[in-house]
């Protein structure tokens, strides 16, 4: 089981009080342990923002950090923005909005620019960046590599952890490499949606057993997500806000106790400088 002093991190969830379950989805994680939360913000478009500039992100990344501040209330633990700009949207800069790749690629580096001002002030705890998981072009595909290496130099101006959406993969040394160039360390680049075992970046496991089993055996940091969508359209996408909690209870009773002291203290201090153990017991 899991007792009080153990933390339940969920590195990568979606929250929208406006449209999805919002705090009632938090209530969940918090009824079957979870204590801690990084709240990544929705796709600008979800929340109707058409960008044309990088100002324009603003009312997405604010609304974020509200939502954050409620469930922190909620939690044992607490919550933490993680602000910036879903690969996603080149393509709909592009396609459907007939921005050249390279118009596309500065919107999208201006909505990062205003994502690192709110870590910089302590609004956020890190970046979210990443490319296209499915097959673009090739002047599409440098325009979002360039988007990333942007977060990257942020990154490393602000010593804050970047959060990669990117294609599936278990090797992304060159990714890892040009986050080293720009001076952001591998380990604080984050692969969200990643599978038991990644060469390069830190692993954000998805929070099925076959997965975490992978990730358990392997003995190195690993972080453990749900991506709780939260949208009310596709209300089976992904996995629920209880999955984290419940994948935590199940590793304690496999014996793997060690997994989830790597998953919820030492791999959240090691990227993200947060202490899941020293923040319990704020409610």
């Amino acid at each position: 089981m899991i007792d009080e002093e153990t933390p339940v991190l969920d590195n990568h969830m979606h929250l929208d009080p406006d449209h999805g379950r919002g705090i009632d989805a938090v209530e969940d994680f918090a009824r079957l342990g979870g204590t801690h939360l990084l709240v990544v913000n929705k796709p600008s478009w979800y929340l109707g923002v058409e960008a044309e500039t990088g100002e324009d992100f603003r009312p997405v990344f604010e609304r974020t950090i509200e939502v954050v501040e409620e469930a922190s209330e909620v939690l044992d633990g607490r919550a933490w923005p993680v602000l910036g700009v879903h690969p996603g949207l080149v393509s709909r800069l592009v396609d459907e909005r007939e921005y050249e790749p390279e118009a596309a690629r500065d919107v999208m580096q201006g909505g990062i620019d205003l994502a690192a001002e709110y870590v910089e002030s302590g609004d956020a705890l890190a970046l979210k960046s990443g490319r296209p998981h499915y097959d673009v072009d090739d002047a599409v595909w440098d325009a979002s590599n360039d988007v990333m290496c942007h977060a990257f130099d942020h990154g490393a101006a602000l010593e804050c952890a970047v959060q990669l959406h990117t294609e599936a993969s278990e090797s992304l040394p060159e990714v890892a490499a040009w986050a080293e160039e720009a001076g952001l360390p591998a380990h604080r680049v984050v692969k969200h949606y990643a599978a038991g075992r990644l060469e390069g970046p830190t692993p954000s496991v998805m929070s099925e057993k076959d997965r975490l089993e992978v990730a358990a055996e392997r003995g190195e940091p690993f972080l453990m997500e749900t991506d709780f969508v939260d949208d009310p359209d596709r209300p089976g996408a992904v996995l629920g806000p209880k999955t984290v909690p419940r994948r935590v209870r199940w590793l304690l009773e496999e014996g793997l106790e060690d997994a989830v002291r790597i998953a919820h203290l030492e791999t959240p201090e090691h990227v993200y400088g947060i202490d899941t153990k020293a923040t319990l017991g704020n409610t």
